[in-house]
């Protein structure tokens, strides 16, 4: 049996990756889970979290998974990339997908002034995504200093640890990305060690690439490696 975790961002949640996790979940009958990291629910505070409770909130349903699946993939998006490259590091995984990973810091204004961007574009043509973008935005006004500490803590901790990653990887960032510069998967693919790895860049993705007007393609790809 085939396990896959998905992880979300940083003020995000499983919509972030959901449009992926559906399309694998419609092809496959591989085992899934995203589990909301602390801090991140639904009318929650991400006040006084610490980054050690999302690596192991993370950590534990990466255990659950591998209770019941014999084969584990890992999908990362945004900060949930570099909690997925830690787990590969220091974790038995098979496969390992980063999309957007957040290599190098971003900014929280320049954050809830791209998705705020993203909203109204969704509000011209995507009614039914409009959830996801009120919801995102909304959590980043409120997103504490001490939270964004602990993301960079995050970040700085485990960074160099990339160069620990041996399993085959496929790292997706969008050129449009104006949270996290598209210069961190490049950094990524230069610096794990997998034998196997595949690094792509679309062209019209800002940072939430799962629901970028070209997503199809991306998840063809992700399934393409994850099923070969």
């Amino acid at each position: 049996m085939i396990g896959c975790l998905f992880i979300h961002g940083f003020t995000g949640s499983p919509l972030e990756v959901e449009p992926l996790m559906e399309y694998i979940k419609e092809r496959t009958d591989w085992v899934t889970a995203c589990p909301v990291l602390p801090g991140h629910e639904e009318g929650g505070s991400l006040r006084g979290i610490s980054y050690t409770e999302w690596l192991d909130a993370a950590s534990k349903a990466l255990d659950e998974l591998q209770c019941q699946c014999d084969t584990i993939y890992v999908v990362g998006f945004s900060m949930g990339g570099m909690i997925a490259s830690t787990l590969a590091a220091h974790q038995s995984i098979d496969k390992l997908v980063l999309l957007s990973p957040a290599v190098f810091y971003y900014s929280p204004k320049q954050l809830s002034i791209e998705i705020g961007e993203l909203w109204r574009e969704m509000l011209r043509g995507q009614l039914k995504d409009n959830a996801l973008y009120l919801r995102y935005h909304a959590k980043i006004k409120h997103t504490p200093l001490s939270a964004a500490m602990q993301f960079r803590r995050l970040v700085r901790q485990y960074r160099p640890r990339l160069q620990d990653i041996s399993v085959p990887v496929f790292i997706a960032h969008g050129l449009q990305d104006g949270i996290v510069p598209y210069k961190s998967t490049q950094y990524v693919y230069d610096t794990v060690a997998s034998k196997e790895k595949t690094a792509v860049w679309l062209d019209e993705c800002h940072h939430l690439i799962c629901h970028c007007e070209n997503n199809q393609w991306l998840f063809g790809k992700v399934y393409e490696f994850l099923h070969t």
